[in-house]
């Protein structure tokens, strides 16, 4: 049957879609903006939002599975509560859920906190679920590659606990593989939390070490303090978004995002090579 994906046109969904298409499903996007739904003639478009109603009822019919992926927003939480409630009147019971890494821990980061929300709603719902919980998005630093070539200084406040970055390839993948299996499994499937890492674990210190390396000139660390980096967010995002990057800063110094023992493993068999490092995007982004 087909496989609803939302957020679609995101740096995530777009992957998840190409990699369904690649696996012969029947895919389905639900997107605010069909003209920017760049798919194949074989994907269904169905236009609407996670607030309307009436649009995600119709975007539900047919379905079987459901990939739920909710942007950072102020009603994030609420989008996903109505979500999952009105795929559950619709009789989908397979979701795969993009959560975050220790969703369950990080209570006083808003929209890490409302992803645990959505986590208890799913368990204590009987959704047979698969929970995808990424590291930070080695992907984010397009965002800060002029900063770094153009001052010297990786601006971004991540510590010295060490995060293990995840390529948005590799959480687009993992999630097609699960969506597929348990779209065709021939019942529900137990509920499993799966961490999505990438294959090195860095620091703030060695990230700029990276970047040094590959322009061939020194790059420092701007420092653990978030406070500029809040300052820098608010520049383009609202002031609620900025000071929420704040709070996750503040979490990737205290606490980092350190894979548990095996997760590296676990995906390496999943997907069958090897996971896309840190390195590996700073080459092409350099090269870019």
């Amino acid at each position: 049957m087909t496989i609803l994906v939302t957020g679609a046109t995101g740096r995530v969904g777009r992957h998840v879609v190409e990699q369904l298409i690649n696996r012969n499903a029947d895919v389905r996007v639900l997107t605010r903006d069909p003209a920017k739904a760049n798919f194949p003639a074989s994907v269904d478009v169905a236009q609407g939002d996670l607030l309307d109603i009436d649009s995600v009822r119709k975007a539900f019919a047919g379905v079987r599975t459901l990939f739920l992926l909710n942007a950072v927003s102020g009603d994030e939480f609420t989008q996903a509560i109505i979500t999952l409630n009105l795929a559950r009147e619709a009789g989908i019971e397979r979701v795969v859920y993009l959560s975050v890494f220790e969703a369950d821990d990080a209570v006083d980061v808003p929209h890490f906190a409302v992803k645990y929300g959505a986590e208890r709603m799913l368990e204590k719902l009987g959704f047979g679920a698969t929970i995808l919980r990424p590291a930070y998005f080695i992907d984010n630093d397009a965002m800060v590659k002029d900063v770094v070539v153009q001052h010297g200084v990786y601006p971004i406040p991540i510590g010295s606990q060490g995060i293990g970055m995840v390529d948005a390839r590799d959480v687009a993948e993992v999630a097609a593989i699960e969506l597929i299996r348990r779209d065709t499994a021939p019942g529900n499937l137990p509920m499993e939390t799966i961490n999505l890492v990438g294959p090195d674990t860095l620091t703030g210190e060695n990230i700029a070490a990276i970047w040094s390396d590959v322009l061939g000139r020194p790059i420092v660390y701007g420092g653990d303090d978030p406070s500029g980096f809040e300052q820098n967010m608010g520049r383009f995002m609202p002031r609620w978004m900025a000071y929420e990057m704040r709070l996750m800063a503040e979490r990737y110094v205290s606490h980092g995002m350190i894979p548990k023992p095996g997760d590296v493993t676990r995906l390496t068999a999943l997907l069958g090579r090897p996971l896309h490092s840190y390195r590996e995007a700073v080459n092409a982004l350099a090269a870019a």
